[in-house]
């Protein structure tokens, strides 16, 4: 296991972070156990990030990187869940983290962050697909509120096989204890 680094920062991205996002992303599509559903068929390019990046910004969704000591080492971000207005309180997330950061506590630095940030954006439930065999991420979830809500068989074929995905929820502020009050995300503060 490694040493956490001491001098993480968790901030908001920029466009100068889309090469080190591309080389984490890249690598963990095409090795690691990743998001089954996040396979490209065309590779990522860095217009198509700055151009996501750019569209979050303007729904004042959070995009955030962990960086150590101008090293990026991880980063995650929230997309609505869908795209009916029923849905809105709704969003799904994603995090990265480099191969060389892996265990390093990256992750449980990125969650609570990314968590915090769409709770102060007025969000109220949080969702995420995990590789079933990510065991790391199944048990980083869970220690940061998730709980496992579906199991998805077979819905995902990479590397010549099927996998299966687990959906986990986390609650995000009230979550569903209160009605949501007159809808607010476009007065939140940017996130960058």
């Amino acid at each position: 296991m490694l040493t956490v680094p001491q001098n993480i920062v968790i901030r908001p991205s920029t466009d100068d972070d889309v090469p080190a996002m591309l080389e984490i992303y890249r690598h963990q599509i095409s090795k690691g156990v990743g998001d089954l559903g996040a396979y490209e068929a065309e590779p990522l390019r860095s217009e198509d990030l700055k151009q996501r990046r750019k569209s979050m910004r303007k729904r004042r969704l959070p995009h955030l990187v962990a960086d150590v000591a101008g090293v990026i080492a991880g980063y995650a971000y929230a997309v609505p869940f869908r795209k009916r207005p029923a849905y809105r309180y709704t969003l799904k997330h994603s995090i990265y983290v480099h191969d060389d950061f892996q265990r390093a506590g990256i992750g449980r630095l990125l969650l609570p962050a990314l968590i915090e940030a769409c709770t102060q954006a007025g969000y109220l439930q949080m969702i995420g697909y995990i590789d079933s065999t990510n065991e790391a991420s199944l048990r980083l979830h869970e220690a940061c509120g998730f709980q496992r809500v579906g199991y998805l068989k077979s819905v995902g074929f990479k590397y010549g096989q099927w996998g299966d995905s687990v959906m986990v929820q986390c609650p995000l502020g009230q979550g569903d204890a209160a009605l949501p009050g007159p809808w607010q995300a476009a007065e939140a503060p940017a996130l960058a």
